[in-house]
């Protein structure tokens, strides 16, 4: 399938199946994305703004200088995506996408500043979070099995029911953080003490 034009606005795309093809510089503005297949697809210098994902597949996809405002992600399969290759604003007050429901494993936000990142009810196993600004981000109800932590600023972030974390307490900024009581003897592993009931 191939798009043809450069921009969209408010379109609706349902059951796309555009795995393994190569999109560059179109811009989608309000647009949503149902039941897509964007795995292996590359997307140069394209621009995602206010647009919706759900129940789309757009595992190890290539996001090469593209642009994402105010989108979401929302029961999308999105494994292995380096998303320090998307084109990012130097300043955000908020981050400007969000997963619900979705799996994430094998990816990477590795140094990336996304305050009020959203990541709710997500799998996300082995993914880097190292050196990231993730203040007040929401891990709510997420599995985070073997996901890396380190010089990440956690401030404010709300972890709860969030699973599977290790989170060394003296490398990752935690202040004012949210944890599940029964999930935060996690957070004392690096302290080498023990534990007894």
């Amino acid at each position: 399938m191939s798009f043809s034009g450069k921009d969209y606005y408010s379109a609706e795309f349902n059951g796309l199946d555009c795995a393994g093809e190569s999109f560059s510089g179109i811009e989608f503005d309000s647009c949503q994305f149902i039941d897509c297949d964007f795995s292996e697809t590359v997307f140069k210098s394209c621009q995602f703004i206010d647009c919706g994902f759900s129940s789309s597949n757009l595992s190890n996809s290539q996001l090469s200088y593209s642009k994402f405002t105010d989108v979401e992600f929302d029961q999308c399969k999105l494994i292995g995506i380096d998303w320090t290759k998307a084109n990012w604003p130097n300043m955000s007050f908020n981050a400007p996408i969000s997963f619900k429901k979705s799996l994430l494993n094998d990816s990477s936000f590795f140094g990336l500043s996304l305050a009020h990142m959203v990541v709710d009810e997500c799998k996300a196993h082995h993914v880097d979070f190292r050196e990231a600004s993730l203040s007040e981000a929401s891990f709510v109800y997420s599995d985070l099995s073997h996901s890396l932590f380190g010089r990440t600023d956690l401030s404010l972030a709300d972890f709860s029911e969030a699973t599977n974390y290790d989170i060394d307490l003296s490398q990752n900024k935690v202040a004012g953080a949210k944890f599940t009581r029964y999930e935060a003897a996690r957070l004392l592993r690096s302290f080498d003490i023990e534990l007894v009931d």
